[in-house]
């Protein structure tokens, strides 16, 4: 059965998008996501704050399973070293949120990201992360100097 192009459309707003400051995913409040009374519990925002993350890098090019596959050499993952969470305001069922990410600075085989969620203007919860690349062996890696200019802000 034809989609009449239906699928490419869902797709391409799947993962958010690339913006000047670095990524933004839209993301909805289901049942599932919150508490006994209907407000997000604190653990979900970990995973929306995950999803940003995660579309930030494979829309820069970066696909986890390509890195834990090998191919760019050896077996690499991410892992979060660090993480800071500012709890400003709850979110509730079926709100639209926002999730906006950017990176702050890249050291090494560190990276350091801001990520804010929003509903509208209003910030609910702030994150600063620091994640870091690692090999097969557990051991950090170098940070590639292609990926920088992908994950740097554009500044103006």
């Amino acid at each position: 059965m034809d989609d009449h192009g239906e699928s490419a459309a869902l797709l391409a707003g799947l993962s958010g998008a690339l913006t000047e400051f670095g990524h933004r995913l839209m993301a909805r409040v289901y049942y599932a996501d919150t508490d006994f009374s209907g407000v997000v519990y604190h653990a979900r925002y970990l995973e929306f704050f995950e999803r940003g993350r995660s579309d930030y890098l494979r829309l820069t090019g970066v696909h986890h399973t390509e890195l834990a596959d090998g191919k760019h050499g050896e077996k690499i993952v991410w892992v979060v070293r660090r993480m800071e969470i500012n709890f400003r305001g709850p979110a509730r069922i079926d709100d639209i949120l926002t999730v906006d990410t950017r990176t702050e600075d890249i050291s090494g085989a560190r990276i350091f990201m801001a990520q804010q969620l929003k509903r509208g203007d209003e910030v609910l919860v702030e994150a600063k992360v620091e994640a870091a690349i690692i090999g097969e062996n557990g051991r950090p890696r170098r940070f590639p100097r292609e990926w920088v200019a992908a994950f740097m802000p554009k500044m103006s």
